[in-house]
């Protein structure tokens, strides 16, 4: 195995199929454009897509321009848990849709699977609209990027159904990981409490949960990286679209970005996303957010 210690120089000098990159997100678009640049066939991504949302359109527009396979981290998309709950919702165990719901640390970093896992339930559904309010207190930077502290946000999709997500300190209003809401019940994933099952639904008429067997897979694996990859490289192989396309993980980073974007208007923000900052990179930065150091 050769090890570089400058990618331009591995991109020049080595004929590659496939590249994955799993830098911190402030590199993740200079260095899949200059992948694509290079001729690569695929590029699989570390999530987020990238620090701006500008940076994201750009990695995505470059690699659909040039034909490049272009997919990213959301690997929880093959567990058990969040693949039997869309089977659930689809068979009509919970009757028509109404809302998806996520509790978690925040919008961005651990978020983006989140957002990933709502647009997965929703049929990749794009969004209307956004409304979202932030605490930025105490800096919570994450592999170099700023994440909020506390965030509750609201949003639409073009297909009328809703979205609620609780981060930080408040991501306890959720009671799970992931809720899915129907007109004739619900679905949690990774519910809240000591010794309660990963996956559970609640019909119309009873009273009690029904535990919904997944195996040895919980939240976060094992396997998913490994089965993420098989589907990238079948994807190639195949030319169908990759199960984590970059086309479904704008969709969710759009969300992201639009929740931080609301907070800096003070308002509900429409989509399409019309910005290509990052929101609360530019509040840092402007002296409208003032979150303190972390000491040592």
């Amino acid at each position: 195995m050769k090890v570089y210690l400058s990618y331009p120089e591995m991109l020049a000098k080595e004929k590659l199929d496939i590249v994955s990159i799993c830098t911190w997100p402030k590199l993740h678009a200079e260095m899949t454009i200059a992948a694509a640049a290079a001729g690569v066939k695929a590029i699989h991504c570390e999530k987020p897509m990238a620090l701006t949302y500008g940076q994201a359109r750009a990695m995505y527009e470059v690699c659909t321009r040039y034909g490049i396979q272009l997919t990213f981290n959301h690997q929880r998309r093959f567990g058990a848990p969040f693949y039997k709950a869309k089977q659930l919702l689809k068979s009509g165990a919970v009757g028509k849709l109404e809302r998806v719901e996520f509790g978690a640390g925040n919008l961005y970093d651990y978020g983006s699977h989140c957002f990933d896992t709502c647009n997965m339930h929703n049929d990749e559904c794009a969004g209307e609209w956004v409304i979202c309010q932030i605490d930025y207190r105490q800096e919570g930077l994450v592999f170099g990027a700023h994440n909020e502290n506390q965030a509750l946000a609201l949003w639409k999709y073009r297909n009328g159904v809703l979205g609620l997500a609780a981060t930080g300190a408040g991501a306890a209003l959720v009671g799970c990981h992931n809720k899915i809401v129907g007109s004739d019940g619900v679905i949690e994933i990774g519910p809240m409490g000591q010794g309660l099952p990963v996956l559970r639904v609640r019909r119309h008429g009873q009273a009690a949960w029904e535990a919904v067997d997944c195996g040895k897979d919980g939240l976060h694996g094992p396997g998913y990286n490994e089965r993420a990859i098989a589907d990238l490289v079948d994807a190639l192989k195949t030319g169908r679209e990759p199960e984590l396309s970059a086309r479904r993980a704008l969709n969710a980073t759009e969300l992201i970005f639009a929740c931080w974007e609301s907070s800096r208007r003070r308002g509900r923000v429409d989509l399409p996303l019309d910005i290509s900052d990052s929101p609360i990179e530019a509040m840092v930065a402007a002296g409208e957010l003032k979150p303190k150091p972390k000491t040592a």
